[in-house]
């Protein structure tokens, strides 16, 4: 049973966890290097529980603490009641869910673990807006992408933005970093994938035309929002694809563009 601990100093060393959560350079260096994350909000915390994370401690005030009583007579870790003013100054916002919990990292597997179980991978280059990184992970777990690769260059999917977006999501879809960009595509070929690059560029192929549906395994690339595709990823591609657009509507929001794209690979597999 964890320890219910009132706290009324906001430079509590406890706390350090959760101090500056608006200073996104600094949040995006420490937690990675300190191997946490911070999930935000009961159903966001519950998921990322469930899903095998370990918690390092909880941030909770008055009114939160029986709804997560559940949670804190389970687990080890120190939960720290808070006034909501005194969560404001740790955390520099304030705090509308009233729940926040520090969470121990995973290691990452490797790109070649995860290709060997896969059929319906997404490939993302340079995405390093934390909205649209929860946003495509949520559509790539609802609509039964296997799992996701990143660039070396992406947002953090455990960043506390992308979580909150994703619902945690990104905690429903294995992920891994590759080395090198392109080349990192390489292993994805040889893995037997065929690398669909997603572009709004007239020479592609429509999507439904492309079919990726009735391919045995599929890489969908996606790019930054605005530039898109890098001249490199695109060429490195097997095939480029589009989706069609009415209305003189040049391109999508990526994370739009992701979620139609995603049921157009999956389409017509189960989803559980």
């Amino acid at each position: 049973m964890a320890d219910l601990i009132t706290v009324e100093d906001p430079d509590d060393p406890r706390l350090r966890d959760y101090t500056g959560l608006t200073d996104v350079e600094l949040r995006r260096r420490r937690e990675p290097a300190e191997g946490l994350f911070i999930a935000e909000g009961e159903k966001v915390i519950r998921r990322a529980k469930d899903a095998g994370y370990e918690m390092r401690s909880m941030l909770l005030s008055a009114k939160w603490v029986d709804v997560m009583r559940d949670v804190i007579d389970e687990l080890p870790a120190p939960v720290y009641a808070v006034s909501p003013e005194l969560a404001e100054r740790v955390t520099g916002y304030h705090v509308h869910r009233g729940a926040l919990a520090s969470m121990q990292r995973k290691p990452l597997p490797a790109a070649d673990e995860l290709l060997r179980t896969a059929r319906r991978v997404a490939v993302m280059e340079s995405v390093n807006d934390h909205t649209n990184i929860g946003a495509i992970f949520r559509s790539a777990a609802a609509l039964g992408m296997d799992a996701v690769l990143l660039s070396p260059d992406c947002a953090d999917p455990l960043y506390r933005r992308s979580v909150k977006v994703s619902m945690g999501a990104v905690f429903s879809v294995p992920y891994a970093r590759l080395d090198s960009w392109p080349k990192g595509l390489e292993p994805v070929r040889e893995a037997g994938f065929t690398l669909l690059a997603l572009t709004p560029d007239e020479k592609a192929a429509a999507i439904d035309e492309a079919a990726p549906h009735r391919l045995e395994r599929v890489a969908l690339m996606l790019g930054a929002e605005g530039d898109g595709l890098s001249t490199q990823a695109l060429v490195a591609a097997d095939e480029w694809v589009r989706i069609p657009m009415a209305h003189g509507v040049d391109s999508l929001n990526v994370g739009a563009a992701a979620a139609v794209a995603f049921y157009a690979v999956a389409a017509g597999r189960p989803l559980n």
